[in-house]
């Protein structure tokens, strides 16, 4: 069985690699009706917005928490959830080897750079994040450096497995006021603070709490300086949350150097819902223990030998049991929509509209913006604060009184955030800003 069926189900992800014709069902809410999407003209920012069926009732400024995904990828997911629930034996069990995925990481692959072999895959960055740090193979007296500004599951995923291996955790900030966070002052701390112990560096590409977007190629230039006095067994690994940069700002993922790379595809690429993985350099998968046993035929045979399994890194981390195949499956479809727009002018079109954003709340005297106007140290999130005004009241009142989806970042410190995307345009920025305007 590890062999047989696998033709069938390489063939049902291989012919779901390029456009798929038709149209899934949407839902809609009450009022509501998802209009057909329409010839996708991915030149056309029009064309492209009508591949979305999300409500056109509330200007989008969300998407980087949980996106809609466009036309092409719903009727992916559709396709695969008919077949496997019309012959779960042939589509669903037999294909449940590793296997199956490959065509999901070759997708990455021709995508984000690097080898299939290094893509292990997840439903999120979250899993990614707590199987990577717990899976890395630390010994007492060694630490992992962290920072201030990471989101709760980088905090938490280092605590969980710093209790039972022994190692500390440390955590710096990086910035005193990221609205005049700069490239030098960044890399100077990351590198003042990196001590003999250091293995590990966790770092978040962009700052959820603050929109502000670290130097990833400077930080890991000067990282590879430190390990080029180091062993092998004591470089440091620069591990990165990626959850909103990939697919926004950043495409080739190894032209970064980190080593470790984690991020979600239902987010900035507007793919299937539960999706994810974690990219590593060859080389550096060797100090990550597996967690979760994998399904892939190399980890079974070796089981069935009984013998330490030999494979390809990513497929042997990748967790094993039953996931939502449909839409892993659907993932290649996001890469393509995207691969046809061109990542260069997503990424384009991304920095134009939060620099419009930005522009417009920094005329706003009882607003104060807390994301750095620099391009270069900020990507699609914008975080303000409203004088007078918590955050959660100015939210509230963005989303039900003027219908803007706003965000409130989940940190201590919380700021209002808004975030442009593929189902933003112009005029909902403008809109955005005559909102904000008028909070008080």
């Amino acid at each position: 069985m590890l062999g047989g069926g696998l033709l069938g189900a390489g063939t049902l992800l291989a012919s779901g690699t390029g456009y798929l014709n038709g149209a899934a069902n949407a839902a809609t809410g009450p009022g509501e009706e998802a209009g057909a999407p329409g010839r996708f003209d991915p030149r056309d920012w029009s064309s492209v917005r009508d591949q979305f069926a999300v409500t056109r009732r509330y200007a989008q400024f969300t998407a980087f928490v949980l996106s809609s995904p466009p036309a092409q990828v719903r009727a992916a997911v559709a396709r695969y959830r008919r077949l496997m629930d019309f012959d779960p034996h042939k589509y669903g069990m037999e294909a449940n080897d590793m296997r199956t995925s490959d065509a999901v990481r070759r997708a990455l692959a021709a995508y984000a750079g690097g080898d299939k072999s290094e893509y292990m895959l997840t439903d999120s960055t979250t899993m990614g994040l707590g199987l990577l740090y717990r899976g890395l193979k630390l010994r007492p007296g060694q630490e992992v450096l962290t920072t201030d500004h990471e989101f709760y599951a980088t905090h938490e995923a280092l605590r969980l497995h710093s209790d039972v291996a022994g190692f500390s955790v440390r955590r710096v900030p990086l910035y005193t006021d990221p609205a005049r966070a700069s490239v030098a002052e960044i890399v100077a701390r990351i590198r003042r603070e990196i001590r003999p112990g250091t293995r590990v560096l966790a770092l978040t590409s962009v700052h959820s709490s603050t929109g502000v977007r670290l130097p990833m190629a400077d930080i890991c230039e000067a990282v590879k300086q430190v390990n080029a006095r180091r062993d092998a067994a004591d470089r440091v690994l620069v591990c990165v949350d990626g959850a909103h940069e990939f697919a926004a700002t950043l495409v080739r993922i190894p032209e970064t150097g980190c080593d470790f790379y984690v991020t979600s595809g239902h987010k900035w690429l507007f793919g299937p819902r539960g999706t994810g993985f974690v990219w590593g350099r060859t080389d550096a998968w060797a100090a990550v223990q597996p967690i979760i046993p994998s399904f892939s035929e190399a980890a079974i045979v070796a089981w069935i030998e009984g013998r330490p399994p030999v494979g390809e890194p990513g497929e042997l981390n990748t967790p094993g049991g039953y996931h939502t195949f449909e839409n892993r499956w659907a993932l290649p479809e996001a890469l393509d929509f995207h691969r046809r727009i061109g990542a260069e002018r997503i990424r384009d079109r991304i920095q134009e509209l939060s620099t419009q954003l930005k522009d417009g709340l920094s005329e706003l005297g009882h607003v104060r913006l807390h994301t750095p106007r620099d391009p270069a140290l900020s990507a699609g999130i914008v975080c303000f604060s409203v004088e007078g005004m918590e955050t959660g009241a100015a939210q509230e009142e963005l989303i039900h009184k003027h219908r803007v989806y706003a965000g409130a970042t989940p940190y201590k410190q919380s700021y209002v955030r808004l975030g442009p995307s593929l189902v933003t345009g112009e005029a909902d920025v403008r809109r955005a800003v005559r909102a904000v305007a008028a909070l008080r």
